[in-house]
């Protein structure tokens, strides 16, 4: 029987777009758009940041050393934080899942300004029961460490689990583990896999 539901963030729950961050972060910057792109998503900068092993404060220092950011850290921090779309639909499944008495978890790859963000804007931040996090695990998906994160606060292993993600390679890493996994594309399918499983939807 499944007692927790993990749900990834980004292009799950929310969409997201760095775009949005590159384009008004650029006119501040020494950098074209472009360029700030690149920098940003081919680097293992960002990665670094999410998986906690860069600071808030350090990771705005490195983007504001190599980019000639002319702003202050709370500046960067608006620009950055604000890039996700919510996806109604997912959000709905989610707040369907907890108000019948199931657990669910977030579970994702992202940094803490994201998530100072999302706690303070989206409505299924506090409908979780908890929240395993890349940036506070050490750990990326899908490297064992968060996936051990998760069984460790849930103590939930296996088809105890069922977890949903956008990712290949995040949903078989889970599998590898024996939770029941979706991957994700859209509210309607992953809804008909929940109901599948004996979830309440």
């Amino acid at each position: 029987m499944i007692q927790v539901v993990a749900f990834d963030i980004g292009k799950v729950l929310l969409d997201f777009d760095y775009g949005i961050f590159v384009r008004r972060m650029a006119p501040r910057t020494r950098m074209t758009e472009l360029e700030l792109d690149t920098f940003l998503n081919q680097s293992p900068l960002l990665i670094e940041y999410e998986s906690g092993r860069l600071t808030s404060s350090e990771f705005f220092n490195v983007v504001r050393r190599e980019t000639d950011f002319n702003g202050t850290e709370a500046e960067f921090a608006a620009f950055f934080e604000d890039i996700f779309t919510p996806d109604e639909a997912m959000i709905g499944l989610h707040q369907q899942i907890a108000e019948a008495g199931v657990e669910t978890y977030s579970f994702s790859n992202t940094n803490e300004m994201a998530v100072h963000f999302m706690s303070r804007e989206y409505t299924f931040w506090p409908r979780c029961s908890g929240h395993v996090l890349s940036y506070e695990a050490k750990a990326f998906k899908p490297e064992p460490g968060m996936y051990d994160s998760l069984e460790e606060r849930t103590s939930c292993r296996g088809d105890a689990i069922a977890y949903v993600d956008d990712r290949p390679e995040n949903i078989a890493a889970g599998e590898e583990r024996g939770w029941r996994c979706v991957q994700h594309s859209d509210a309607d399918g992953t809804r008909a896999a929940f109901r599948s499983f004996g979830l309440p939807v």
